[in-house]
């Protein structure tokens, strides 16, 4: 059964840094692209940050560019998305989810295209 777990997500201050971690069981990451998806109470869900199995590139949303980082260890089957200088704006679910229909990942990311999903884990920026 594939099941993919989030945690990492509390509150912090703005300007502060969380790292959040996306662990997949029964499931290999090797082949499929990865995205952190957010979504904030009345909005939209949106995609935040991509990373690619076929080259490891990795793609971010304007939003976050240079304020957070995505990576992948195959080996570990986790995602990990670091945020740093974080914004009262950046309050939100985080989920992660995984495309089986791709390598290369996309920005924004097409959310039909990812079929596994997490739970979500709850991110508040707050002073």
């Amino acid at each position: 059964q594939v099941q993919f777990v989030e945690s990492g997500g509390g509150m912090v201050q703005p300007g502060g840094s969380l790292r959040l971690s996306c662990a997949a069981s029964g499931f290999t990451l090797d082949y499929y692209a990865m995205c952190w998806f957010r979504q904030a109470p009345g909005k939209e869900r949106q995609g935040v940050s991509c990373v690619s199995s076929s080259d490891g590139s990795t793609h971010y949303a304007d939003s976050v560019k240079g304020r957070f980082t995505i990576s992948r260890d195959n080996a570990k089957t986790t995602v990990y998305l670091q945020m740093n200088s974080l914004k009262l704006e950046d309050t939100a679910v985080y989920y992660c989810a995984a495309n089986t229909m791709r390598t290369r990942a996309t920005m924004p990311p097409l959310e039909y295209e990812y079929d596994y999903w997490g739970q979500g884990t709850q991110v508040t920026v707050s002073p």
